[in-house]
């Protein structure tokens, strides 16, 4: 990579499809402007249905002639994941890029799914692994075709440096913190994405399956929770800090669109900003890895976890 990487050199993408979960706001709503402004075509998955068009409102404002429509995908229901990709693939069309981005953050108490999983890894993980699953036919339907390869971009956290992966214990019932909780969920996202690259290297499948994490960039994660109006109003000035100090949404979302895009980018490879031990900058290359996101091993276990708790089975 000879210099930063800039979203301007993001390709033309006329004919590409792509998939956002949790594109109406923070990184995957900065993401999507970027590629609406390149002519990609866009689904915006998003739990709340008001949420969606609003944001597809905006960006019908701010990128004139973009193709984009908004779909209610709830990630903490199974029964919603399965039929937000039923109707996409009755619509028998290609979809050449997922990108994985929605998620939770540190939630103060430990709620359940409707399906009965911790919030945290039921939303972060387990849904979008059935999401992917469920989307798979698509995905291999553009793998199909001439062009580039279609992509699955999962974005994890540095956070995923900061634990270590409890197989017996993915659902934080013994014992629940709440940023661990989140670690957790983010150092599996990473593990599945590196595992997905094994498994499709393994059966020469052209899909590749690349990482990424935004370092340090105010969300709506840091605006939105289910916290006290003082906690919020602490989030909200933590947020403020982070965009002047550290990234806002749009630097925050170059490693995404670096990794759902870039020629460069590398089938099991993971992506971050450069600066400040990866928590800023807005020049992406490889991020850092822990040791405990590369035992292949567990991270065959937790895949077939995954199956067996969602039902779903890929790649």
């Amino acid at each position: 990579m000879s210099g930063p990487w800039k979203a301007e050199q993001i390709p033309l993408l006329s004919g590409r499809r792509f998939l956002i979960t949790g594109a109406n706001s923070g990184i995957g709503f900065a993401a999507a402007l970027k590629l609406a402004r390149k002519d990609a075509e866009l689904i915006l998955a998003c739990r709340d249905a008001s949420k969606g068009e609003e944001a597809l409102a905006r960006l019908r404002e701010e990128a004139p002639g973009v193709r984009a429509q908004a779909a209610v995908l709830d990630l903490a229901s199974l029964a919603s994941v399965r039929e937000f990709a039923k109707r996409e693939l009755d619509r028998q069309r290609t979809l050449h890029v997922l990108i994985n981005n929605a998620g939770v953050m540190a939630l103060p108490r430990r709620t359940l799914t409707e399906d009965g999983f911790e919030m945290q890894f039921g939303t972060n993980v387990l849904g979008h692994f059935a999401l992917t699953g469920f989307l798979w036919p698509a995905i291999e339907q553009a793998a199909a075709e001439p062009g580039d390869a279609p992509r699955v971009v999962t974005i994890a956290s540095i956070a995923h440096k900061r634990t270590h992966l409890d197989l017996e214990d993915l659902q934080s019932a013994r014992s629940y913190s709440p940023m661990r909780a989140y670690q957790q969920s983010k150092l599996a996202n990473l593990m599945l994405a590196l595992e997905m690259s094994r498994r499709l290297r393994a059966k020469g499948s052209p899909v590749l399956s690349v990482a990424a994490h935004p370092g340090v960039a105010s969300t709506a994660l840091y605006r939105t929770d289910e916290r006290s109006a003082m906690a919020k109003m602490l989030r909200n000035i933590a947020g403020h800090a982070i965009s002047i100090l550290l990234n806002d949404e749009a630097e925050g979302a170059l490693p995404t669109l670096y990794a759902a895009t870039a020629v460069e980018a590398q089938n099991g490879g993971y992506y971050g900003p450069q600066q400040l031990n990866e928590m800023r900058g807005e020049v992406v290359g490889p991020a850092k890895i822990a040791p405990q996101a590369q035992d292949e091993a567990l991270a065959a276990r937790l895949w077939e976890r995954c199956s067996d708790l969602t039902g779903v089975d890929f790649a």
